[in-house]
Order: C-alpha cells, then sequence, then structure tokens
C-alpha cells in the first residue's frame, strides 16, 4: 500500500513538474517572438504579440478561432462605417482620419446597422470597474477577455484599437500616463490630440497634467504622453510577459523577468513600468543574496535604479487617486474634452 501511494506522488509531482516545464517553454517562446517583431520589422504583428502573450498564460488554451472571428467582424464593422460616414474633415490625412473615427465608434459608439431591413443596435465596449489592475486575475487586462464579455479597461481597450487600426491599414500611437494607456494621434487640422476609449472622448493635456503625478521631467523624458512607435508598443507587451510570468511563478529566480526587462528598456529607455519591474526584481535577488560583500554591491546598485527612476520624473500614483482622476473625465466633461475635434461628426 505504503509502495502504491508513493508511486503515486512521484506520478504527481513528475506531472506537475512536466506542467511547469511546458508552461516555461511556452513563456520563452513568447520571449523570442516580441523579441524577432523587434529585431525584424516584416515580423511586427501587435495583434500576434498580444494574443500570443496572453495564450502563454492560459497555458496554450486561449480559443484563437473565436478571437480570430471576432476581431474579423469588428474589421468588417469598421470597413463598412468607412464606406458610409462623410465627416466633417478636408484635410489631405481624410481617409486616415476616417479609419480612426470608425474603431473609435465601434470602441465607443451605438450604431445603428440595417440588417435584412431591420435596424439593429450595435452596442458600445463597456468599462469593467472590477480588478482594473488586475490584482485578482491576470486575465481582467486581456483584450481576449475584453472581447468575450464587452468590458475592458484602460489597459485592453487601447490595445484593441491599436489592433484594429492595423487591421484596417493603418498605425495607431499607444501613449503613458500614471497607471493608464491611452491613444495619441496628429492630424493635419489639429496637430497632436489624445483619444481616451475608457470614457470616449478626447481630452486635452491639461486633463491627463490634472493627476498632480505627472512631473514635468516624465513629460520631457518621454515616461509620459509620448506617442509610442511600434518597437515601444513591444516593449509594453514585454512587459506584460513578464509580470504573467511572475503571476504564473511567484518565487522564480528573475531571470526570465530581467530578460522581458533588459529588452523592453533597450527599446524604450524611460520605459517606467520596466525599470520599475528591473528594481524590484534586482530587490528580490539581494534579499536572497547569501554572499555579503555581493549583497551590498546589489544594495548600492539598487539605490542608483532607484534614483534614476526618480530623476527622469515617475511619480507613484495611489491606484484610488487613479480611480478618482479616471471619474473626473466623465463628471468634468466639458471642461477637459478638446471641442476642436469634431473630426467624429457626420455633415
Amino acid at each position: 500500500m505504503k509502495k502504491r501511494t508513493f508511486l503515486i506522488f512521484l506520478f504527481l509531482v513528475s506531472k506537475f513538474y512536466a506542467t511547469a516545464q511546458t508552461q516555461e517553454k511556452l513563456f520563452e517562446d513568447s520571449y523570442k517572438l516580441l523579441n524577432n517583431m523587434i529585431i525584424n520589422e516584416s515580423d511586427y504583428s501587435f495583434k500576434k504579440a498580444v494574443f500570443a502573450v496572453e495564450n502563454t498564460y492560459l497555458n496554450n488554451k486561449l480559443d484563437t478561432l473565436f478571437l480570430s472571428n471576432k476581431i474579423k467582424t469588428l474589421k468588417n464593422l469598421s470597413l463598412s462605417l468607412i464606406k458610409e460616414r462623410f465627416l466633417c474633415y478636408t484635410e489631405k490625412d481624410k481617409d486616415i482620419v476616417n479609419k480612426r473615427a470608425a474603431i473609435f465608434s465601434i470602441i465607443c459608439d451605438t450604431i445603428p446597422i440595417n440588417f435584412n431591413d431591420k435596424i439593429y443596435q450595435y452596442e458600445p465596449f463597456g468599462y469593467d470597474f472590477n480588478d482594473v489592475f488586475g490584482h485578482n486575475t491576470r486575465e481582467s487586462l486581456f483584450v481576449s477577455k475584453l472581447l468575450e464579455t464587452r468590458k475592458g479597461n484602460c489597459h485592453s481597450l487601447p490595445y484593441l484599437y491599436k489592433i484594429l487600426a492595423e487591421e484596417i491599414g493603418i498605425d495607431a500611437n499607444l501613449a503613458l500616463a500614471p497607471n493608464h494607456v491611452y491613444i495619441k494621434h496628429r492630424s493635419v487640422k489639429d496637430g497632436w490630440y489624445n483619444t481616451e476609449l475608457t470614457s470616449g472622448i478626447f481630452p486635452i493635456d491639461a486633463w491627463i497634467m490634472a493627476s498632480g503625478f505627472i512631473h514635468i521631467d516624465a513629460i520631457t523624458n518621454g515616461v509620459y504622453m509620448k506617442a509610442l512607435n511600434n518597437k515601444e508598443s513591444i516593449a509594453l507587451v514585454l512587459v506584460d510577459l513578464a509580470e504573467n510570468y511572475n503571476a504564473k511563478f511567484p518565487k522564480n529566480d528573475g531571470s526570465f523577468v530581467l530578460k522581458c526587462c533588459e529588452t523592453a528598456i533597450k527599446q524604450y529607455p524611460n520605459f517606467a513600468t520596466a525599470l520599475i519591474l528591473q528594481a524590484e526584481t534586482h530587490k528580490k535577488q539581494m534579499k536572497k543574496e547569501q554572499n555579503n560583500e555581493k549583497a551590498n554591491q546589489l544594495l548600492l546598485d539598487l539605490e542608483k535604479e532607484y534614483a534614476h527612476i526618480h530623476e527622469i520624473g515617475y511619480r507613484n500614483m495611489p491606484e484610488d487617486m487613479y480611480s478618482n482622476w479616471l471619474i473626473t473625465l466623465r463628471t468634468e466633461r466639458n471642461k477637459y474634452e478638446n471641442k476642436n475635434l469634431n473630426t467624429f461628426n457626420k455633415k
């Protein structure tokens, strides 16, 4: 009986380690995929990057057929809106602006759809106030969860916008604010302008500054309010991958997380989230170090890392203050909305 129990125990242990090794390989494969997108521009696909990372976290169980159909439907709806709408915008970049308008409408607007001579109401995506920061589960931040539930947050909504933009052949620039991701575009008529998908409006920079946690150095150094290029956007996804890894393997040695952070920082040197995650990982390694001399050196290096993060203008924004700041965009819309943007009105 004891022998049989022992054999069952061995089987379960071997199965656990085999599963862990399989998951580790998925994470390594995702890292290679993202790194190749940085090295080879022809390999770049934001959609592929995002879903690869989500699939890795879900242990290769992501319903890719469901996602493909959802993205295809939203793409086709975007294309139909582009054909139907005529915007109050006549500048030379009107085709691009029209495509942006279509994607914005799909995410933020109620749209009447004529199907077989019947009018149906297309409902926009909503904001999910539960687990905004992904503390309970990382899936709260996923685009796949957004597509399934039609509720998302400031992470999944702008990611979906960028995916759809690339699906219809235009670029979309992600941008960062404290604890927040939004879209930053440039048009001939209005110059740079902000697209806020959690509230469905185009806020002026003053709203972003109103958070109270954006130091002028953070803007100057591109920590916040910078229109990110595609490689910098992949840097964001690399940190998603690293944070997912920490969630899956909380007792890891830090090597994989640091590899992701270093690659991300190489593309986006003042990416505060990557710099903080790198420092926090070094801190964990320092606490485990048994050699006092090496531990002391790690402490000195860590102090320099945190000092650099402060010097580039990063300031920590408490989560409750973030929520209050986000609400101000709804409650004080008239104060912060860019009234010059008539881009999305029909003629």
